[in-house]
């Protein structure tokens, strides 16, 4: 399969015991190879536009920013159609998605649908809202999760399972 796009991800590899289950069953994105984690620029660049220049400047944005400790404490909801984790501090995701956005403004978070774009960790969407609220209650029983973001990923990738991988990574500054 030929990758059609790319994200920024930021992955949180503490997530996948709490959420791996749920996600397998009802995120998409997991089906497709992308593990756990809070999108900082999506979509990104296409792929055969990722070249050294680009890698260079995510690389310097993305290092100019430090690595943090993040918890996930509660299950929000996009109406009834998305349940996700909610990162605290969340303000650490939403500079990295402003820095890149602004290095890479052709590239708008989520083609510019949002007004504000929320940090967030899905947990499922799109399915029946009873399946999503028991994945919800089944992860609620394991927070609060801490984790420690430290880089983020280049995942390249088509909406097919297992298609997406990692194409670079890019470690955040010292803190």
């Amino acid at each position: 399969m030929q990758a059609i796009e790319t994200a920024l991800i930021v992955p949180v590899p503490e997530a996948e015991e709490v959420v791996g289950e749920h996600r397998a069953r009802f995120d998409t994105a997991a089906r497709w190879g992308v593990p756990a984690h809070v999108t900082v620029l999506y979509p990104f660049v296409a792929p055969d536009e990722v070249t050294d220049d680009v890698l260079a400047a995510v690389a310097e944005t993305v290092a100019a920013h430090p690595r943090f400790d993040v918890e996930f404490a509660r299950v929000s909801w996009f109406g009834d159609h998305v349940a996700w984790l909610a990162p605290r501090p969340d303000q650490p995701f939403r500079a990295l998605t402003a820095a890149l956005w602004e290095r890479f403004p052709q590239h708008p978070p989520y083609r510019g649908e949002f007004d504000d774009v929320v940090p967030h960790l899905t947990i499922g969407h799109d399915v029946p809202v009873d399946d999503l609220r028991a994945a919800a209650d089944a992860v609620s029983a394991s927070l609060p999760l801490r984790a420690r973001a430290r880089e983020v990923w280049l995942m390249v990738g088509a909406p097919e399972p297992d298609a997406w991988r990692t194409a670079a990574r890019f470690t955040l500054g010292d803190t």
